[in-house]
Formats: structure tokens, C-alpha cells, sequence
């Protein structure tokens, strides 16, 4: 293993690093219950959720890293919460959920009713205000998660963008990458400096059985990944030189569950070499995701990507030569000075989480640490 310099080790995204989520305290899911029964008012569900995440961000620096996430305490689901809320965006019933292997999620989905636009009173921005008091008084880098706007692309389902705001799928994208580069520059004017944009359709372009899914909802996939790309690029392009955006491209997470299976060969070169992300939390906890190989197209430079080898779906801790080994390989095929360590995704993409317990969460955390340290002296 080589040597690494300082001035490397500090920026994000970190050796030691996390995708975001954390599993939700019993006091915030008993809070989050009543609230939606009307026996606790959003001010007191705020002061619970506001407890909760002075605590977690506490505990993230205790165990060792740099930075700090939320959570996402405040959130139901990793991804319509914020979608939902910008304008233009309803989250509506489906007559069915995201199949997961033996499970579907809420019968949930994205309707597009008007233009499409990010305001300065989306509540995200009172979220990551707090988050950094937190963070900032705990010593640690703030980083906070939203989803990737080709997630809202990818999964709108046929007969959920209105006619009377857009004439077609396609004709969402403007206005799309518009209001993204307003929300990055309102999180950055709030004191942002790390950002993560959380992406399950780069995995779907890997399977062959999710990109069939997709035609069937009337998505031209012929050249979709080259498209995806070019629309994260509008979307970065002109973001401020101090702020770090990296993304998660997710296999999918929900109660230890998952959905794509295939390697990143068929996007790598679009994801790693074109699109102008800092970094990407790749999943390779598992056979699903393929080999190291596609990691070839990593530009030599600063972009970093960071090994999701420890999974979030079970409790049983990693062998930490085993990981070691599995970093090696892949130092085959990326410099070894590009990359990092993290957990494979969250522990609760949804409030409902995964199938591990606490302590068992934060033995994994303390596990990412203690290898990275190790590996990057």
C-alpha cells in the first residue's frame, strides 16, 4: 500500500467515508408515527428529529470520521421527500410499489404537474442549516444527500407528466437541470461544501431486465446513458471550485433488499470518464456488482471513487483482510491514491431500514475507519 499526502487525506470525499443514511432511532419513528396520527405537532417532531441528529453527529465523529450526514432522520424516503417538494412535483399513489427481490415498496410514484422548479423555501435548506450547526460545533465536514435528478427521469411513469406543463418526457430536461443548478447554488450559499447526489439509475442502465422495464414505462433508452450524463453536466457545470459533489449509484436498498444486478462496464465510461462528478460511491459488497475492471476508466487526477465493500444489508462484520485484499485488486485497475472506503449504501434508504441493529451499524462504521487508516496512512 502506498502513501498518501495530507492535503489528499482531508478533502472529500474522505478514505473513511459514508453514503448517508443511518437507521432511525426508535424515539424518531415513535415521534414520526404519531405525527402522522396527529398526536404530536411538527414543532415537537422537530425537536425530537433535532435531538436525534445532535446525537448521530456526535456519534459519526466518535467513531472516527471526518464528516457527518443527518441520517436522513427527517425523511421517509431517500428520494420523493425531496422530490415532493420541489415545485411542480407531486408524490402520488401508483396501483403499485418498486419491486424489490421478494418485496415492494409503498405504491409511490413521481407526477409531474407543472414546471419543474427548486425555490429557496424547500425545507432541505433548513435541514442542511442544521446539520452544519451540528457538524460545525462537532469539528466535522457537513455532507448532505439529495436525489440525482435522472432518478426523476428515470422512474416518472407513463401518464405522470402533464400536458398542460411539458409536450413529452423529453421535454422536462431543461427545466429539470435548471432547477438543480439553483439548488446546488442555494445549498453552497447556505455553507455547503459537500453534496452528494444519490443515483439508482446508473445501476439500472448496468441490468438488462431493468432497462426492459423502462421501455415498457416509454423511456427511450438508445443512448441513455450518453444523455444522463450530459444532463449531470449541465447540472455541475459552472458549480463553485470549493464545493465537492460526488454521487451513490445505487443497486437498491430497502429492508436488506435489493433490484439490479450487473457490472458497470456498460456505463462506466460515461459515469467514470465523462460526467464531472468528484467522486462515486460505487456498491461492491456483493457478486452482483461485477469486477474492478470497469474502474479503468477512472481518469488519472483528483476525482476519487470510493469502495462501498462493506455491506449495509446484514450485521455480520467484514474480515478487514479481506477488504484489504479487495482494495488491492481493485488498485489494479484505478491508482490506489484515488480511492477510498465506505459502506456499500445506507442503512435505511427508507425510514423502515435495514435488518441489522445499531450497534451492529456502528461496528461497521468503526470497521471502515479503522481499514482506511490503515490503508491510507
Amino acid at each position: 500500500m502506498t502513501h498518501d499526502s495530507s492535503a489528499l487525506t482531508q478533502r472529500a470525499p474522505y478514505r473513511a467515508d459514508i453514503v448517508g443514511s443511518f437507521l432511525r432511532p426508535a424515539a424518531v419513528a415513535e415521534a414520526r408515527r404519531r405525527h402522522a396520527d396527529g398526536e404530536l405537532s411538527a414543532d415537537e417532531l422537530r425537536g425530537i428529529e433535532d435531538a436525534a441528529i445532535a446525537d448521530l453527529v456526535a456519534k459519526e465523529r466518535d467513531a472516527g470520521l471526518q464528516l457527518a450526514t443527518d441520517g436522513e432522520f427527517r425523511r421517509s424516503w431517500w428520494h420523493f421527500d425531496f422530490f415532493g417538494l420541489l415545485d411542480g412535483v407531486d408524490i402520488v399513489e401508483l396501483d403499485h410499489g418498486i419491486q424489490f427481490q421478494g418485496v415492494q415498496t409503498k405504491p409511490r410514484g413521481v407526477h409531474v404537474s407543472g414546471p419543474i422548479r427548486f425555490n429557496d423555501a424547500h425545507p432541505f435548506l433548513a435541514h442542511f442549516r442544521f446539520l452544519k450547526e451540528q457538524a460545525d460545533r462537532a469539528g466535522v465536514t457537513p455532507k448532505f444527500t439529495v436525489p440525482a435528478p435522472t432518478v426523476l427521469d428515470f422512474r416518472v411513469e407513463p401518464g405522470h407528466i402533464a400536458a398542460s406543463a411539458y409536450d413529452g418526457h423529453a421535454a422536462i430536461a431543461d427545466d429539470l437541470v435548471q432547477a438543480y443548478r439553483d439548488a446546488v447554488q442555494a445549498f453552497y450559499d447556505a455553507g455547503a461544501r459537500y453534496l452528494q447526489f444519490d443515483d439508482t439509475a446508473w445501476a439500472y442502465l448496468c441490468s438488462d431486465v431493468e432497462l426492459e422495464k423502462a421501455r415498457e414505462r416509454g423511456i427511450d433508452t438508445e443512448g441513455i446513458a450518453e444523455r444522463y450524463a450530459t444532463l449531470l453536466n449541465r447540472v455541475l457545470d459552472g458549480k463553485p471550485d470549493d464545493l465537492t459533489v460526488t454521487t451513490h449509484v445505487c443497486r437498491g436498498n430497502f429492508r436488506s433488499t435489493w433490484i439490479s444486478s450487473g457490472g458497470y462496464e456498460p456505463v462506466a465510461e460515461q459515469l467514470l470518464g465523462v460526467t464531472n462528478y468528484d467522486g462515486y460511491f460505487l456498491e461492491y459488497d456483493s457478486e452482483r456488482a461485477g469486477g474492478f475492471e470497469p474502474l479503468r476508466f477512472l481518469p488519472k487526477g483528483d476525482k476519487r471513487v470510493v469502495l462501498g465493500l462493506i455491506t449495509t444489508k446484514s450485521g455480520e462484520l467484514e474480515d478487514a483482510d479481506v477488504v484489504k485484499r479487495r482494495i488491492d485488486e481493485a488498485a489494479e485497475f484505478a491508482p490506489l491514491d484515488q480511492l477510498a472506503l465506505s459502506p456499500q449504501c445506507g442503512f435505511a434508504s427508507t425510514e423502515e431500514g435495514n435488518l441489522l441493529t445499531e450497534d451492529e451499524q456502528w461496528a461497521k462504521i468503526r470497521r471502515v475507519v479503522d481499514i482506511a487508516g490503515d490503508v491510507w496512512k
